[in-house]
């Protein structure tokens, strides 16, 4: 496991119990309502949740439309322990690796990926392996953290000395490249203010 990795699993299963009440946390509020409406907008039976985190997503999906296939995946065990408890069975959840995702090909409608792109040090591997399990009509969303270039730039130096394992603050221009590589067709950016956006991207089988 990379060093980045490591220190994602180490803070979260740390702060998994105050997640929600946290700064981190607290960033991540104002996007549910966009990423929410994305995926209901594609009317999916099965969606991937990737770095699901605490559930907090998926249980206001099983909340809105009770018939979708939920399944959620998360670097630390700690948030999958708390996803759980909240879920009550309603997805499936499992512990790994984004680079790794253990669902079989060609299995997910939606998978979306909410605050947690940024700390993929290996974004290129964790796409191909979205392309992988997602169907051949499928879309990826995208939710993640941005900032002008000039904070951007700064942002990014600074990165290198945190303890939760960010990776890298990504512009349009990067994000469209990443997905592109990877063998999708990204359409429907929004900047959510200054400092998040949100991107669908249909695969290409």
């Amino acid at each position: 496991m990379s060093d980045n990795k490591e220190k994602s699993r180490e803070f979260f299963n740390k702060n998994a119990k105050r997640y929600s009440k946290s700064r981190e946390g607290a960033f991540t509020m104002p996007m549910y309502q966009e990423m929410i409406t994305r995926v209901l907008s594609k009317k999916p039976k099965k969606v991937l949740d990737l770095g699901c985190g605490s559930g907090i997503l998926l249980k206001q999906l099983n909340d809105t439309n009770n018939n979708i296939e939920l399944f959620g995946l998360d670097i630390a065990d700690e948030m999958i322990k708390i996803a759980d408890e909240s879920l009550k069975g309603c997805a499936e959840l499992k512990v790994g690796d984004c680079e790794k995702i253990p669902w079989d090909s060609d299995t997910f409608d939606v998978v979306f990926c909410n605050a947690s792109f940024h700390h993929y040090p290996n974004p290129n591997k964790a796409l191909l392996e979205v392309n992988r399990v997602l169907k051949s009509n499928g879309t990826l969303i995208i939710g993640d953290p941005t900032a002008p270039v000039v904070i951007r730039d700064i942002m990014d130096f600074f990165i290198r000395f945190s303890n939760s394992g960010d990776v890298r603050i990504y512009n349009e221009d990067e994000i469209l490249d990443l997905l592109k590589e990877a063998n999708f067709t990204p359409n429907n950016f929004k900047l959510l203010k200054w400092n998040k956006f949100f991107i669908n991207a249909d695969v290409n089988k």
